[in-house]
């Protein structure tokens, strides 16, 4: 069971302070204003925990702990602030939650120096929290080096996102920038760019994905950006996801495409020797 303050009796009124803040702090808006996140549940938290994120307020309600809950108690770097199970739905954000809520400063996170082999994914204006997460978990279990999250898009430290990524936004390099400063810094690296889209000359797995990459993925709706698909040209890559003909399909989920090519990068390597990709030591 989390550690709880004793003295202090379970917060209870729903027009408490702390949980109308914790309210507001589901909003955008309200995280930029403190410069924070909210962490939700146990195994996000203890993944935030590995990776160094230290909350600076934790919140607990023992009545909805999973077992996983109860087991996180030695990590935890301070004391929670128990809330009785009407206040803690109330700040949740989930239909079921485990009772374990978090608030950690915004993390800063640099742009890593790539080894040769390193893949960055690139996603441009992607609004959906639960594709970001899903790209953001697949990036993490193919072995990419970094994601870079472009636009006003998804908040890809928002709390719907950490739980779509199963706390995997914070094991590797996610950082939010300008499209300026991604293309500077891809251009730095050396990095061949692979845009991803439906009418490009390439199926992906005849595509070389070797060497030192950066993955291109725009929204469902819009695709990548001329500029983007055109980033590359004389030594950039377009590859596309065949589709059956006749199939009354015309896309795939961007997080689909997402895990088709990136586990493409990973089999190349496999097969090239070439290992995991990832930063320079």
């Amino acid at each position: 069971m989390t550690r709880a303050d004793s003295s202090t009796p379970p917060i209870t009124s729903l027009q408490n302070p702390q949980l109308k803040r914790l309210v507001r702090l589901h909003a955008r808006r309200g995280r930029e204003q403190e410069g924070v996140i909210l962490i939700e549940g146990a195994r996000e938290l203890s993944r935030a925990l590995g990776a160094g994120v230290m909350p600076t307020e934790i919140f607990s309600c023992p009545e909805l702990h999973s077992p996983e809950a109860a087991g996180i108690d030695a990590l935890l770097p301070l004391t929670a602030t128990e809330l009785s199970r009407a206040a803690f739905e109330k700040v949740s954000g989930r239909e079921n939650p485990d009772g374990l809520l978090a608030v950690a400063n915004r993390p800063v996170v640099a742009l890593p120096d790539l080894a040769p082999d390193a893949v960055v994914v690139v996603l441009d204006g992607l609004e959906k929290p639960g594709n970001v997460g899903a790209i953001l978990r697949t990036a993490d279990a193919s072995g990419a080096a970094a994601v870079l999250v472009l636009g006003r898009g998804a908040d890809p430290y928002g709390p719907n996102v950490i739980r779509a990524s199963q706390g995997s936004v914070f094991a590797l390099p996610v950082v939010a920038l300008d499209e300026a400063g991604a293309y500077a810094y891809l251009t730095a690296q050396g990095c061949v760019t692979v845009a991803c889209t439906p009418d490009a000359p390439h199926v992906y797995w005849d595509a070389p994905l070797t060497g030192r990459l950066a993955l291109l993925l725009g929204t469902e709706h819009g695709g990548l950006p001329a500029h983007w698909r055109q980033a590359g040209n004389g030594s950039g890559l377009s590859v596309r996801i065949p589709m059956t003909v006749g199939s009354a399909a015309d896309s795939l989920n961007v997080a689909t495409a997402a895990a088709l090519v990136l586990f493409e990068c990973a089999r190349q390597r496999r097969r090239t020797g070439l290992g995991n990709a990832g930063a320079s030591p």
